[in-house]
């Protein structure tokens, strides 16, 4: 055993003498540093080693220590670059094309995600012509960390917002920061660490999770890697585990997409629209989709794109027998490049094979389904062909899917916001709430605990906090009904008493067919509107109409608002729609409602003796016309709590 310390010891020993300088990724070239704030410049070397920065003409030092960790202090300076930055240790180094501005750390999930590359049709023009090389974009990887905090992420890049280098921002990220860059003329960083299908307690610090037993002892136990492993290990043999699924289309000779292929029993079926809704039961397996596709003389030969809605879950398009895209989840737009030589003039015989595991399948309807090519546009829509590859067998228990670990609390944080609090910034963007939708009043106290944990951790005060309140998704309501992801905006209203916080409504700018609406230009305009109001002090209407008290007049209730603006309209120049009025019995029904100043009037025939009413409360409500002058929406709410 003493020869097994001795041996680490030394191990360690020649490690840390062979250490380099070495700088953390973000510190790097093309960073933006904040302006007007203390800046740290931190990273590790040998044990005692003396280290030197040169920044503006000035002289900073320090010494590593014990453990080989260093970092200077440097004042707060104004606005500008681009600077470079010498830093000498055991080796010198120089940073680059340093620029001085706001830096923005950006966060969420998958609408936080979402980059402008996934939205190239909506935003051509923005990406052909963007030339903003003072907005700048710094990508964080996806990692989890289980163990604790990390001291670094393993690679990254600031890119500049030219030409095609563009395409991997953050859409909401890049409008808000061209329009604060706009405003003020200075360098804007985005430091965006974000993860689709992501809950907000992977975003908090074990520290930050102090008041969730429940959850702080799941990251107690997550340490432990023995237990992870078992629970992620999944038994290869046992009664309740089924065969694997064999799917005919692949098996057959030839296959189902093969030109060589003769089709046999195949069943007609439209397109779009899910197979569940066209005959075809409760069946979550692998269905083949065919048609053959007239193409005109024009486009023979030619390079194509192949525009085929979204698809729950996954697919594979092959033309002609070459497969040219393939998609591996729901969520994307599929918008395929076909090679030039695929196609040809006449019949193309066109393939998609669907594989869904839960729910509906098939394709998503209200979206884009067409071939083209130059001037020339071929519509996919109507009549397919269609045959099941194979069917699954409903689970029977077994392996319960283990440690997903992007999903367990403090995991994200610590990987992906540990690395950074270090790093001065002027505030913090956040887009989620998706993924919690289900457990809306936990919510409502995981909110503030985020927005506190990471002012905590950066320790720059009450940093400014600006968030996205969920947009309006899913089916349609045309009666008053519950919605979980109404209590979710609810929460996320909720979140505005935490003082320096800013909302950006956004139940205007959903669609009921995609969690990830196309719409992000106004997403992040809306959060820049917020910024300006709460972190840069402007004196300017930054939010849509918010909900302030109600008060019972005889058979009506009389709602008044906050941030009303120049007045109350609606955005159609009809009567205000979405409210729905209840007595003592909590029954609620369509009210009538009318302007009166900087108040609304609701009312109903119905309900004689009004005590609650709400607004624009369901998942994706049908007419949320209420907004002020500056055209900024009112927010969903209820008062019966």
């Amino acid at each position: 055993m003493k020869r097994l310390v001795l041996f680490c010891l030394l191990l360690a020993t020649g490690t840390l003498a062979n250490a380099q300088l070495r700088l953390p990724k973000l510190i790097s070239d093309g960073m933006i540093l904040q302006r007007d704030a203390k800046l740290t410049v931190w990273g590790w070397d040998k044990p005692g080693t003396k280290i030197a920065i040169r920044f503006k003409n000035k002289p900073y030092r320090t010494v590593t220590d014990a453990t080989g960790k260093w970092q200077v202090g440097l004042p707060p300076m104004p606005a500008g670059g681009p600077f470079t930055m010498d830093i000498s240790g055991s080796s010198p180094l120089t940073i680059n094309d340093i620029l001085i501005g706001d830096v923005w750390f950006c966060s969420g999930q998958s609408n936080m995600v979402h980059q402008l590359n996934i939205h190239d049709v909506t935003y051509a023009n923005e990406i052909r012509e963007a030339n903003s090389p003072q907005i700048r974009h710094y990508w964080v990887p996806t990692l989890t960390s289980l163990q604790g905090p990390q001291s670094d992420i393993p690679e990254g890049h600031w890119k500049s917002a030219v030409g095609e280098d563009v395409r991997p921002f953050s859409a909401v990220a890049y409008f808000f920061a061209k329009k604060i860059q706009a405003t003020y003329n200075v360098p804007v960083g985005i430091i965006n660490a974000s993860v689709g299908g992501t809950p907000i307690e992977a975003w908090i610090s074990e520290d930050g999770l102090t008041d969730f037993p429940t959850l702080k002892a799941t990251v107690e136990k997550n340490k432990d890697t023995a237990y992870v492993n078992r629970a992620n290990r999944r038994p290869a043999t046992g009664p309740n585990r089924a065969a694997p699924p064999v799917d005919l289309g692949m098996t057959a000779t030839p296959n189902w997409f093969d030109l060589a292929y003769t089709p046999k029993g195949w069943r007609s079926i439209n397109i779009p629209g899910y197979w569940e809704d066209q005959g075809l039961k409760d069946l979550n397996g692998v269905v083949w989709y065919r048609r053959e596709i007239d193409v005109p003389t024009s486009m023979a030969g030619q390079s194509a794109k192949v525009f085929l809605g979204r698809i729950v879950d996954a697919d594979e398009l092959y033309i002609n027998g070459k497969q040219v895209g393939r998609t591996t989840y729901q969520y994307p737009q599929r918008r395929y490049n076909v090679p030039a030589g695929v196609l040809k003039a006449g019949k193309n015989v066109f393939v998609v094979r669907v594989t869904n595991t839960a729910g509906k399948g098939g394709f998503v309807p209200d979206k884009p389904y067409y071939l083209f090519a130059g001037a020339d546009t071929v519509d996919l829509k109507g009549t397919w062909q269609y045959k099941v590859g194979t069917a699954y067998r409903p689970a029977s228990g077994g392996f319960g899917g283990g440690v997903s670990a992007q999903n367990q609390p403090a995991a994200l944080y610590n990987a992906m916001v540990a690395p950074a609090i270090k790093y001065a910034i002027k505030g913090i963007c956040w887009y989620q709430g998706e993924s919690n939708a289900g457990r809306p009043q936990e919510y409502q106290k995981l909110m503030p605990a985020l927005i506190n944990d990471w002012r905590n951790r950066w320790q720059l005060g009450t940093l400014p906090f600006l968030y996205v309140q969920l947009p309006g998704y899913m089916d349609y309501s045309y009666q008053p009904s519950e919605s979980d992801w109404a209590v979710l905006r609810e929460a996320q209203l909720t979140a505005l008493t935490v003082p320096n916080t800013g909302m950006a409504v956004a139940i205007d700018l959903g669609e009921w067919n995609d969690i990830h609406p196309d719409n992000k230009k106004d997403v992040g305009e809306r959060l820049a509107l917020a910024a300006l109001k709460t972190a840069y002090h402007e004196n300017l209407v930054s939010s849509g109409p918010l909900y302030q008290s109600a008060t019972i007049e005889g058979n009506k209730i009389v709602v008044n608002f906050s941030n009303t603006g120049s007045g109350l309209i609606t955005n159609d120049g009809e009567a205000p729609g979405e409210f729905a009025i209840a007595g003592a019995d909590k029954k609620f029904v369509w009210a009538q409602a009318e302007i009166n100043g900087g108040k609304v009037v609701v009312w109903s025939d119905e309900v004689p003796s009004p005590q609650f009413v709400r607004y624009a409360w369901a998942d994706n409500p049908v007419h949320p016309n209420l907004y002020n002058k500056e055209g900024l929406p009112a927010s969903p709410f209820r008062t019966d709590k």
